[in-house]
């Protein structure tokens, strides 16, 4: 599929395709997308998740396949002849996902996203991360990150890997993370609480971060209250690379280390945060490695 999926750096906008489960709309961030394809049958896996509908091997990869239409408790196909296969790459897992139809591609700011408020995101049970009008249509940006997590939580975090590292001393050194999704916000803070970082605030979003440095360099205090920031790139309102790029132009603010976690890191990716200033950038999956880099971040 040819998308633009790597634009101007820090401009805050993203690609969005859209597709529908029934009547409903829903979107997909283009920078997960590898390629979209006609429906095929697959070959059903024993004792598999409800959800998974089984796996395909075209040109000799194997594609787990989710569906949507289960994931979401929405009417199933009765004729899939029409239906299509979003095959996914990000948190290094190549997953098709099930959908009705591909409707096309939609390029906006992350801006014009509400998200979701608590009495349909929670910690448990959120699988979205906005919602967008677009003509006069209600687009839900499904979080496929927790979709994938809660069929298997290891291929989201590997929390078991903190467990790895063994006993550590308590580290008090402040640490801001932007991540909107509310379930990895949770484990990625348990996580670091784990290792002995006790001192973690987290914002919904990149403009509720941008707005949190923004008081503490006012007011003076940004050096005591921050000593590294951990950002995911996908996120309403503003996102990691537009929130990377506001702190290292920031005279004040940039020599506080921000390190890009997210699904999302490719080779395009890597050399868009590059290019905005980013001191480090990790996969998603791998906490373990992102306490070693805190660790050696703070420590300089």
């Amino acid at each position: 599929m040819d998308t633009n999926i790597l634009m101007e750096s820090g401009t805050n906008e993203l690609e969005v395709l859209e597709f529908t489960i029934g009547n409903n709309h829903y979107g997909i961030n283009v920078a997960k997308v590898r390629e979209i394809v006609p429906y095929a049958p697959v070959t059903p896996v024993p004792h598999a998740h409800e959800c998974v509908e089984g796996i395909f091997m075209p040109r000799d990869t194997m594609i787990t396949v989710i569906n949507l239409a289960r994931v979401i408790k929405a009417q199933e196909s009765d004729d899939t002849r029409n239906d299509m296969f979003i095959i996914t790459n990000f948190n290094k897992l190549n997953v098709g996902f099930h959908v009705h139809k591909v409707l096309g591609i939609h390029r906006i700011s992350w801006a014009d996203i509400i998200t979701p408020d608590k009495t349909i995101s929670t910690a448990d049970t959120a699988i979205s991360t906005g919602i967008v009008k677009i003509d006069n249509k209600l687009i839900i940006i499904l979080d496929f990150e927790s979709i994938v997590s809660n069929i298997n939580p290891e291929t989201g975090l590997k929390v078991s890997d903190v467990e790895k590292l063994g006993t550590r001393e308590r580290c008090d050194s402040p640490i801001v993370m932007a991540e909107d999704s509310p379930l990895l916000t949770k484990l990625i803070m348990d996580s670091l609480h784990k290792a002995g970082y006790s001192d973690v605030t987290a914002c919904p979003n990149g403009q509720a971060c941008w707005d949190l440095l923004t008081m503490l360099r006012d007011n003076g205090s940004y050096n005591e209250k921050v000593k590294c920031i951990i950002t995911d790139i996908e996120m309403p309102l503003m996102d990691g690379h537009r929130l990377t790029k506001l702190i290292k132009e920031d005279e004040r603010l940039k020599n506080i280390p921000v390190i890009i976690f997210s699904s999302l890191i490719d080779d395009q990716m890597r050399a868009k945060g590059t290019s905005l200033g980013a001191d480090e950038q990790l996969s998603k999956p791998e906490i373990g490695q992102l306490v070693s880099v805190i660790d050696r971040l703070i420590a300089k």
